[in-house]
């Protein structure tokens, strides 16, 4: 899918530097020694790709299969820019101490890991992971996507195809053995990462023929590259499908006749998909999925706020499914985009509004571990973003959305025991509310200020305000 505003012509591209004259030299006469027996160059790669990067955080305590709220790093993010604007990210960041953070290992920032079989370039990702250490975050990788010679494409460094369509196609069967055992020596890596997502969004896993997803062949590669990492460390917790849970129109010839709402029916294909991976996996630690509130066709049924109501009832499927493994949500989506896929269209107290609603629905819906897409610009205006661009020194300075995700994560993490909260008759239909013994979310859904009364207490409310109150 385009939501994840791939920009090939933006793409920062990044040479390795080579330390000492005898690794330069030796570069040298690997690159031309791969030039003139025709073969793929390896300029600028390794062969230890397993080998510890840094030095890894020690975790706090025994890995859970959750982490809790947090988000993703796409294309551009903190790791790189203006020293003073990265560092105030990072100390941005430090005031959440744990705050899930999670990064892909090729595309949206990250390098081809691999461009030649049994060579490897990590240096994106090392950085990354060097981020996510500094800033004291838990790490989360999602293994995807896969380097082109393991679907057909040209290997070699440098030969990379950043187009969208070549970075979203997946590996061929005969090389998902080869993709387990990259997932393996990314675990080996950074072994302070002890949560993994298995691909994403099933891309490539398209069945024409059928006109279905092709869950048999995911499930295959996801089996794989699960038996692969748990052989890496018995610690380390796997989780997939990351299946994109797609809503259609009632009345389009794929919709479900068991999973619809107000908000529309789900695709039937989806839950083929889903039910397909339950049965046949090696094993989870937990679900994830991926999704929007809205349609495929960009509806919001009946309206942006009562549509997060998909949200909750996906959740419960899930749950139901998977005899309450844990839940996760990759990405959710509550703004359809435009024709660039960008989301821009609201204001941010309207588009924040949406997003702790959709938060709300998440959290009803069982889910305890989320991941907010950052939709970060190189420069400029960035609506939705959780800080500003790091281009300048100035930059890296947190948005309105960090609040909500930072304090979400903070005021109901896994294990959060939901209690019950009173809310005037008249302002049901006005405000959506998620409450613990000690922290009460409040979100006006109306583009006007209201007095709402929420928990006992009266209190004014301006337009798509988002509230918390103590308890």
């Amino acid at each position: 899918m385009g939501r994840h505003g791939w920009d090939v012509r933006t793409r920062r591209w990044r040479l390795t530097a080579l330390l000492g004259v005898g690794v330069a030299a030796l570069a040298l006469a690997v690159t031309l020694f791969s030039t003139l027996s025709g073969g793929p160059s390896t300029a600028g790669t390794t062969r230890d790709g397993d080998k510890v990067h840094g030095t890894p955080a020690t975790p706090a305590t025994t890995p859970e299969p959750y982490v809790g709220w947090g988000f993703t790093h796409t294309q551009y993010s903190a790791d790189q820019g203006a020293t003073a604007a990265v560092r105030r990210v990072e100390r941005l960041l430090g005031q959440s101490p744990g705050l899930p953070q999670n990064h892909h290992i090729m595309g949206w920032g990250a390098d081809n890991p691999e461009p030649v079989e049994g060579h490897y370039d990590f240096g994106a990702l090392d950085r990354r992971i060097d981020f996510v250490r500094a800033s004291g975050g838990t790490p989360v990788i999602t293994l995807c996507c896969s380097p082109d010679w393991m679907k057909g494409g040209k290997a070699g460094a440098g030969s990379t195809d950043w187009s969208q369509a070549a970075l979203e196609t997946a590996p061929t069967p005969g090389h998902y053995q080869d993709f387990a055992d990259l997932a393996a020596t990314v675990a080996r890596r950074y072994p302070d990462v002890k949560h993994f997502i298995v691909w994403n969004e099933f891309k490539g896993f398209w069945n024409d023929a059928e006109s279905r997803w092709d869950y048999e062949g995911y499930t295959r590669m996801y089996n794989l590259v699960y038996k692969a990492l748990k052989k890496a460390g018995k610690d380390l917790m796997v989780g997939g499908p990351y299946l994109v849970m797609d809503s259609v129109d009632p009345r389009d010839p794929n919709a479900s006749t068991v999973l619809k709402g107000p908000w529309g029916a789900m695709d039937q294909r989806v839950l083929d998909a889903f039910a397909y991976w339950n049965a046949h996996k090696a094993g989870a630690d937990f679900a994830v999925v991926d999704g929007s509130s809205y349609t495929r066709d960009d509806d919001l049924l009946p309206n942006e706020f009562a549509a997060t109501g998909k949200l909750t009832a996906v959740g419960e499927w899930v749950r139901r499914q998977t005899h309450d493994l844990p839940l996760w949500w990759a990405e959710y989506y509550v703004e359809p985009g435009d024709g660039d896929d960008d989301r821009k269209g609201w204001s941010e107290p309207h588009r924040v509004a949406v997003q702790a609603t959709g938060m709300i629905a998440m959290a009803k819906g069982g889910a305890d571990s989320g991941f907010y897409w950052n939709p970060e610009e190189k420069t400029g205006a960035c609506a939705g973003c959780l800080w500003t661009p790091t281009d300048s020194a100035g930059g890296g300075r947190k948005l309105p959305m960090y609040d909500l995700v930072s304090r979400f994560a903070k005021a109901f993490p896994p294990g959060t025991r939901y209690a019950s909260v009173s809310v005037a008759a008249d302002d049901r239909p006005n405000v959506r509310v998620l409450a613990t013994d000690r922290t009460v979310l409040v979100v006006n859904t109306l583009d006007r200020t209201i007095s709402a009364q929420v928990d006992g207490k009266r209190f004014d409310m301006h337009a798509y305000e988002v509230k918390w109150l103590d308890r």
